[in-house]
């Protein structure tokens, strides 16, 4: 498929550049062709093309070119050469935005250079005039949780709401996956409490993540309530987290609770009702 683009992309502007400069929609495509590269995750590609058809078709690159660079070089494990990139982007008087430093903290997090991480934090901040706002810090925390320090990330967390930078649920949603992923199922229970306190409110994916874990977990009761908070805003988790659920209750002696939620779920949504019946009938009498 990607060979099959390059060739479009070659056939297009030999076609019609005529040797002059070509439009800004050339850009477009180019940025699109590098965007394919990353989806098929040849990030090497993404190198060559880059470099190859800027000078052979004569374009200039945009913001939006050198932020798919960085991320192929980041995502490609090479987030080191992203230093040159902005360096060519001062050159061109390119001026990097959030997005840009996103993708290369991002990638120093994966190859876990925090002092990198530091170094582009400060970067961005003293030589751009770019404040972290909780995009950076959602990155920075989704980054630490992949690397199993969701503990870190927690105190990062407690960093952005002490500089004033307002949390979304998609920060919590990653601490909480991020705390149940390692066992502490406590941790994301303390979590998901604090989140509401704050007056911030859970997603459908925080109500998922957190009754899923907690049902593998056998925390039935815990699960069975945060699932009724989640019922009453219509946010109802797949059909096998509310299955696993249900017969984790019926299994520990609470058939009623189980029979309560299927009965529940039946009046509200008619999708899955003949699954739900047959769950109903094979609960313990």
């Amino acid at each position: 498929m990607i060979d099959h683009a390059i060739r479009l992309f070659k056939e297009y502007h030999e076609k019609n550049q005529n040797g002059v400069v070509l439009s800004s929609g050339s850009v477009k495509l180019l940025n699109s062709l590098l965007c394919s590269c990353i989806l098929a995750k040849k990030y090497d590609e993404v190198k060559r093309v880059f470099v190859n058809f800027t000078k052979s078709y004569t374009i200039e690159p945009s913001l939006d070119t050198y932020n798919t660079v960085i991320q192929a070089f980041s995502e490609g494990g090479s987030s080191s050469s992203c230093y040159s990139v902005l360096n060519e982007m001062d050159k061109k008087g390119v001026k990097p935005n959030a997005t840009t430093f996103g993708n290369l903290i991002a990638g120093f997090y994966k190859e876990e250079k925090f002092e990198d991480v530091g170094k582009v934090l400060k970067m961005m901040e003293e030589d751009y005039g770019i404040n972290a706002g909780i995009d950076i810090y959602n990155i920075r925390i989704r980054s630490l949780c992949k690397l199993k320090r969701s503990k870190e990330a927690e105190a990062l967390l407690g960093g952005c709401i002490a500089r004033g930078v307002k949390p979304k649920a998609v920060t919590y949603r990653y601490l909480i996956f991020g705390f149940c992923k390692e066992g502490n199922l406590e941790g994301a229970k303390s979590l998901f409490k604090s989140m509401v306190n704050r007056g911030c409110k859970p997603d459908y994916y925080c109500y998922s993540t957190l009754i899923n874990f907690l049902s593998k977990g056998r925390d039935f009761e815990s699960a069975y309530r945060i699932c009724k908070e989640s019922m009453e805003k219509k946010l109802v988790p797949n059909f096998p987290t509310m299955k696993m659920l249900v017969e984790g209750l019926a299994n520990s002696g609470n058939v009623e609770k189980a029979k309560e939620l299927i009965g529940e779920i039946k009046e509200k949504f008619s999708k899955n009702v003949d699954l739900w019946n047959e769950v109903e009938a094979g609960l313990p009498q």
